[in-house]
């Protein structure tokens, strides 16, 4: 035998299974089972993004109609007309998304490691205000922090609303119609999109590693920094954009809570589509919206240094 020749082929062994290529109907299976969620998508997403791309450009009014023609001065008349409430909206939503953050971690943690038996019922009534509507939820802050209520009179006995009042967030004897009226609506809307991320983050984390530290003589606070909020990373940033990505685009807490000093972009989108009827000018503000929002999305998703989410 040459050196160029291959050597024979070892004879099959007649007992060991033949390994057979699946059929085309087969490998086309995981593509028929997402078809239905890429149709969903391309449908109530993609095609009215493209239809308000094309709305963002255009001229005309309501009565003459509207034509495509490229006019992308709208995008710089609104991002000019509007953008103290494009950064009203990202004050009071980073605001309450902070909140959200301080007030919800010290619950998910209850819950993932000391609720013990009471953990489904706590869980349940985490969720719980998801059982009636928004507007609901939303209009009953207004009895809530209505003028000469409870929470008014207590504020102002800590002398709170003069601190509050002086950084402009309250007024002195009032707190409906304000920025903190706004927030407070905001945060308590969206925190269960804070806390029941971080608890599923939480209650991953396995209990030895806990024991593991107390043995190497961790003090608790030790343990919390060092292991329990570094593997938990994941579930802050789920839950840090589950609340401020919407938070930023709300007008029903602004409208029901706030007063025309604190409108938010949310609410000038909603008249100029429904009152105005200005849509380019409408349809802009929300790619301006959205683009402000990405951006900064992905630079706190890269700034965070985790790349597992909830």
């Amino acid at each position: 035998m040459s050196l160029t020749e291959a050597p024979p082929a070892p004879p099959a062994d007649p007992r060991e299974p033949v390994l057979r290529k699946p059929s085309t109907r087969k490998r086309l299976v995981p593509y028929w089972l997402l078809l239905p969620g890429i149709l969903w998508l391309v449908v109530f997403f993609a095609l009215p993004l493209v239809y308000q791309a094309s709305t963002s450009v255009q001229t005309g009014s309501l009565e003459q109609g509207f034509e495509v023609t490229w006019h992308f001065q709208t995008y710089v008349d609104a991002l000019r007309e509007y953008y103290p409430q494009f950064i009203r909206s990202l004050l009071y939503a980073g605001t309450a998304t902070i909140l959200c953050l301080l007030l919800g971690y010290p619950l998910a943690y209850l819950i993932a490691f000391k609720a013990g038996r009471w953990r489904n019922l706590v869980l349940v009534l985490v969720i719980a205000p998801f059982f009636t509507s928004f507007l609901i939820r939303t209009l009953a802050w207004k009895t809530i922090l209505a003028d000469g209520g409870a929470v008014v009179d207590v504020l102002n006995t800590l002398h709170v609303l003069d601190v509050t009042s002086w950084l402009g967030w309250t007024e002195s004897n009032r707190v409906l119609a304000t920025p903190m009226a706004v927030v407070c609506g905001l945060t308590y809307n969206f925190l269960p999109f804070m806390i029941l991320p971080l608890y599923t983050s939480l209650e991953r984390i396995d209990g030895r590693l806990h024991e593991a530290a107390g043995d190497l003589y961790a003090t608790p606070a030790t343990t919390f920094r060092k292991v329990t909020f570094p593997l938990s990373m994941p579930g802050v940033v789920s839950g840090t954009l589950l609340t401020f990505i919407p938070a930023s685009g709300d007008y029903v807490n602004a409208e029901l809570l706030g007063s025309t000093d604190t409108k938010m972009v949310g609410s000038v989108i909603q008249s100029q589509f429904l009152r105005v009827l200005d849509y380019p000018t409408a349809a802009a503000l929300s790619f301006i919206l959205m683009a402000i929002v990405l951006l900064a999305v992905t630079v706190y998703i890269r700034r965070s240094g985790t790349e597992d989410l909830v």
